[in-house]
């Protein structure tokens, strides 16, 4: 078991670093923004909680962009175990298949609770924003699932 664990957290820390650099390089090429996404959902779950994270102006900013950015990495890795997990139980996809869906389950685990938050609705968002979401999560499933699927030696 413990095996599993540490496959998926080292799998999904890659996929994070795939995720991460297709992301940035998008940034670069199309010299587009940061997205503030991330840290409007600390900060609304941090409120929400009667928690919110102490300080001011810039501040406040920068400890906002860095837990948002710890919370992306976290969810990379619980995906990672997560799918190291199920793979585990038995379900074998091959990595054309199981790297877009490990990349879905990545992709929901962020953007539903930012839709249900209220800090971002995907129902508005255009192509070129769904480009954005899709492709980067596709490099994450696609890293997560493949190291997940070869470093499985059971079969």
């Amino acid at each position: 078991m413990f095996q599993t664990l540490a496959r998926g957290c080292a799998a999904g820390a890659a996929g994070t670093t795939a995720l991460n650099a297709v992301t940035y390089a998008d940034m670069a090429l199309r010299g587009r923004p940061t997205s503030s996404a991330p840290e409007d959902v600390v900060d609304k779950v941090t409120t929400g909680t009667g928690h919110p994270v102490p300080g001011a102006g810039d501040q406040r900013d920068n400890r906002l962009s860095g837990l948002g950015a710890l919370s992306g990495i976290a969810v990379g890795v619980a995906a990672g175990v997560a799918v190291s997990l199920v793979h585990r139980a038995g379900v074998r996809l091959p990595v054309w298949l199981g790297g877009p869906v490990t990349g879905a389950l990545a992709m929901a685990a962020t953007d539903l609770p930012m839709a249900r938050m209220g800090v971002s609705d995907p129902r508005e968002w255009s192509a070129k924003d769904w480009l954005s979401d899709v492709v980067p999560h596709v490099a994450y499933g696609l890293v997560t699932y493949g190291i997940v699927s070869a470093t499985d030696h059971r079969g």
